[in-house]
């Protein structure tokens, strides 16, 4: 159950992302060319895993994009909250298909299970 509740939250929060992302009328080019940009974050496993669990961790946080939005809000900046909503909506798809954040024992250990 526990599971489930985790995949539902993330897809909510992707088609959150996406129904804000659509209401502010941002470029589905952006979008589609920035989505899947926290990905980088996976190069930091080149170093060595504790590294990459704290890079990936860091770019799949929520607290990170939403803060992005409300400072692009309170800064009427429309290119970063479109960014924020991209970068939200990125994690939300990871949730949603089982990518969860990563301990730094091994890259397929997540907190939502093992991949």
């Amino acid at each position: 159950m526990n599971r489930f509740l985790l995949h539902a939250e993330g897809f909510f929060i992707l088609m959150i992302s996406i129904y804000f992302y659509d209401q502010n009328q941002y470029s589905w080019f952006l979008f589609f060319i920035l989505l899947f940009a926290p990905d980088i974050s996976i190069l930091g496993y080149l170093i060595n895993k504790k590294v990459g669990a704290v890079f990936y961790n860091v770019f799949h946080t929520y607290s990170v994009p939403i803060a992005v939005i409300l400072f692009s809000l309170i800064f009427a900046n429309s290119l970063f909250v479109s960014i924020g909503l991209i970068w939200t909506a990125h994690i939300g798809m990871d949730r949603l298909f089982g990518f969860g954040l990563k301990y730094t024992t091994d890259f397929k250990d997540t907190h939502l299970n093992r991949i």
